[in-house]
């Protein structure tokens, strides 16, 4: 496994990458980046761990809304946990299920003040 260094609205972030899988990873960097400063750029939001949250939830909701799910590009570290939680080989059937339960948990993680929905 090597190693990529990119950037995400403006920060680097070393992530690891299999051996073959530099286009799906680079194509799935650009894709949370072009979220993230659509995000940013819209001057509602300003955190940058807000503006992940919203943005990794738009992406999600975009991928539910196709019924199919988009090939994994690596997680990097600290997001591996959370990866792990939710399997990724769930049937379409159990998406609303999954994105309920991940929903549920993003707002005990922001607490009160932090609400999504």
């Amino acid at each position: 496994m090597k190693q990529l260094e990119v950037q995400i609205m403006g920060q680097s972030y070393l992530l690891g990458c299999p051996d073959g899988g530099d286009s799906r990873l680079l194509e799935a960097v650009e894709r949370v980046d072009t979220a993230m400063c659509k995000i940013r750029d819209g001057g509602k939001v300003r955190a940058r761990d807000r503006i992940a949250v919203l943005a990794a939830l738009n992406l999600a909701f975009d991928l539910a809304d196709r019924g199919t799910t988009a090939p994994q590009a690596p997680a990097p570290a600290h997001s591996r946990s959370l990866q792990s939680e939710a399997a990724n080989d769930q049937p379409p059937a159990d998406n609303d299920v999954l994105l309920t339960s991940l929903l549920e948990r993003l707002d005990v993680a922001l607490g009160e003040d932090g609400r999504l929905i």
